[in-house]
Parts: structure tokens; C-alpha cells; sequence
């Protein structure tokens, strides 16, 4: 039996490369053959493995969650403070300060799992390049192409464990 797993996008979608997992996952519902929600409804759960769920951001709740799945991948996007346009990290549950109240790191999420409901899901990152925060819903040419990469390593991830 596979593994239940759930990709989290989060970021802005009106700001334009910083809504690039909203994109990661319309392109990975369109492999799965399922329906692309309109932006104003967002992906939600559906009951299938792979879960997709789109959020604005990364939120204390979303602890209860991430619980109850084997697998996670979290997706957003970086202004370039990281090394690689494209940056894959593997997660582990540790409580980090962010300077946002209402803002919460997935390392943080997984700690919040962890202490509230003794589970700790596998976990990754996938970090995308951002070039163009400007108020837009299309993404950059250069992030579009980083798009399709990390939507492509998300599948293989999914599929190929």
C-alpha cells in the first residue's frame, strides 16, 4: 500500500513568483488528471493520496494536518537567499522563531505535529527561485522554468520512493 503523502504550496499567487507553488501544484494536478480549482478556491483536501493543499501561508493549525499523513512536501518560493534556484532540503521537527506572528517555518509545523499529536511525517522542502514579487499572477520565465523542474522532482519523489 503506498504511503499517504500531501503536498502543501504556500505563498501569494497575486505576487508573482512568490505564488509559484500555487503553479507546482496546478501542474501536479494536471498529471494526476484531477480538477484545477479557481484561484479564489484553492486546492483543498480530496481524499486521495496525493493530498494537494494550497495555503497563503504556513499556519499553526495546519499541525493537525500534516499528522495525519506518512509523507509532506512543502513547497514555496525564495528571494535567492539560499544557494541553488532550485533548493530540496530534507526536514526535521525543530521549533524556529519567526519574526511574522502569524507565521509559522515547516520545520516548525513538523515540531508542532511532533508535540501535539506524536507524529512526525517524512518531510521536504522544495524551495523555488523567485525573480519577480511585482503584482501579477503569471510567473517569471525564469521561475516558470524552475516550476516544471521541482514539479518534476515532486512527482518522481511521490512516485519513485
Amino acid at each position: 500500500m503506498q504511503n499517504s503523502t500531501i503536498i502543501i504550496g504556500y505563498g501569494n499567487p497575486d505576487r508573482g513568483d512568490d505564488g509559484v507553488a500555487w503553479h507546482i501544484l496546478t501542474l501536479l494536478a494536471k498529471k494526476l488528471g484531477r480538477d484545477i480549482p479557481a484561484p479564489e478556491d484553492g486546492f483543498t483536501l480530496c481524499g486521495a493520496s496525493p493530498e494537494l493543499l494550497f495555503q497563503l501561508q504556513l499556519l499553526p493549525e495546519i499541525a493537525e494536518t500534516i499528522a495525519g499523513f506518512d509523507r509532506v512536501c512543502f513547497v514555496d518560493a525564495h528571494t535567492g537567499s539560499v544557494p541553488d534556484d532550485l533548493h530540496i532540503e530534507n526536514l526535521q521537527p525543530k521549533f524556529q522563531p519567526s519574526p511574522f506572528t502569524h507565521h509559522t517555518t515547516p520545520h516548525t509545523c513538523l515540531e508542532m505535529a511532533n508535540i501535539l499529536y506524536g507524529k512526525t511525517p517524512s518531510a521536504i522542502l522544495v524551495s523555488v527561485r523567485g525573480f519577480d514579487f511585482s503584482f501579477t499572477s503569471t510567473l517569471s520565465p525564469q521561475t516558470s522554468l524552475l516550476a516544471q523542474s521541482a514539479a518534476q522532482f515532486i512527482w518522481d519523489w511521490i512516485f519513485k520512493r
